[in-house]
């Protein structure tokens, strides 16, 4: 694994505009980075990063199985106990997912280990199942990379196959999408989900979440006052089981991408409940929760809010004290505590290596890096090859 310096391709950003990646650059800083890419070989990619997100993927799922059942559990994980219930049907009736991302810290040797799971609202889908790829198509075509370069990506081939298998339980319902208001990268995600929905033949519609309504008989309505009974939802568990029309959702009577289970597989009381059930595994961190901090022996280690996205509200202590912080709005739910393990620094970047998964098979990665020790939600995302 080593990063690379290329020369961009002409008039790629009038080709995004084209392909509406408007997001490429936000608030005046590149987004998309293509000055760079990082090379794996082969051996990397199957060995390290795409067996042990099959074996992890598994082991979270093992976590998920044990905390809808116990009541302490989903205490520490902060759900709302009057939505307990909603969750474990969701989870004992095989409510099926569509996709997740775990980020993983790797610099080309070693085991892999898992930062956290984000397996309700990940974004960066597009640039990783399309842009990305087209990037590689354009090089190689150029003479820049080698005809041999190769990329470890079926992300797209594996949503659109994956919505296929999901209409065959919806065969004539519609699909709506959605997403929050002014949130251009949300807009796009969604965006790119309904184009992989169209290609496996699903009928969709999209909507803000805004805009969504209440009939008085429970059912959730789109701006023409119709029933909403399938829904891909770009907006977090945690938001909803707390929101106005929370006490609505188990009446509600829709089928929800992703579904209401994943509330426990995103949450990062996850991380610490991994530790407890497969302890010193190669690819997991030593992670605690807040009662356990005192007695866990870490010296230094990250301290993570439950909820945190993005990386926001996130600081690294070294020998108990602070030293580094992002900011945010998060943390009056509790934190964990996860053992430092650095990101590599390639240069003055350090680097993260988000694992994509589709219908629980490893579909891919995204890379992305920053100039600070914390990934955040404008750190560039660079293009990758295997050779």
């Amino acid at each position: 694994m080593f990063r690379s310096i290329i020369k961009q391709r002409p008039n790629w950003r009038e080709s995004a505009s084209e392909y509406g990646f408007t997001y490429h650059t936000m608030h005046g800083e590149a987004y998309w980075d293509e000055s760079a890419y990082y090379q794996f070989s082969l051996e990397q990619i199957e060995r390290d990063i795409e067996t042990p997100t099959q074996e992890l993927h598994q082991m979270c799922l093992a976590v998920v199985d044990k905390v809808v059942s116990d009541q302490q559990l989903l205490e520490k994980f902060q759900i709302p106990s009057n939505h307990w219930d909603y969750i474990r049907n969701s989870w004992l009736a095989g409510e099926p997912s569509l996709y997740s991302r775990m980020d993983l810290v790797y610099g080309g040797s070693g085991h892999a280990k898992l930062y956290e799971n984000n397996a309700d609202t990940p974004t960066s889908l597009y640039e990783t199942g399309f842009w990305q790829w087209l990037w590689l198509e354009d090089q190689v075509n150029a003479g820049k990379l080698s005809r041999k370069a190769d990329q470890y990506n079926s992300l797209q081939e594996k949503l659109v196959n994956r919505f296929a298998q999901l209409k065959l339980q919806h065969p004539a319902e519609t699909l709506y999408f959605s997403c929050c208001k002014d949130t251009d990268e949300d807009r796009g995600t969604v965006q790119y989900l309904e184009d992989c929905a169209q290609a496996a033949g699903v009928t969709c519609k999209f909507i803000y979440v805004e805009d969504i309504g209440l009939s008085a008989d429970n059912c959730f309505t789109d701006l023409d006052n119709l029933a909403i009974t399938w829904m891909f939802k770009l907006y977090p568990w945690e938001f909803m089981l707390r929101e106005e029309f929370g006490d609505n959702l188990a009446q509600s009577n829709v089928s929800w991408i992703e579904p209401p289970w994943k509330s426990v597989l995103s949450n990062k009381a996850l991380l610490p409940m991994l530790w407890k059930m497969f302890p010193n595994h190669p690819n997991l961190l030593p992670t605690f929760f807040e009662d356990e901090l005192q007695d866990s022996q870490l010296k230094n280690y990250v301290k993570k809010p439950i909820f945190a996205r993005e990386g926001a509200n996130i600081s690294i202590h070294l020998a108990g004290k602070e030293v580094y912080s992002s900011p945010g709005p998060y943390g009056d739910e509790g934190y964990i505590y996860q053992e430092y393990s650095p990101l590599p620094a390639f240069g003055d970047n350090f680097t993260l290596i988000g694992s994509w998964l589709v219908d629980d098979q490893p579909a891919g990665i995204s890379v992305r890096e920053d100039k600070n020790k914390i990934t955040q939600d404008l750190s560039r995302y660079m293009p990758h090859i295997i050779l």
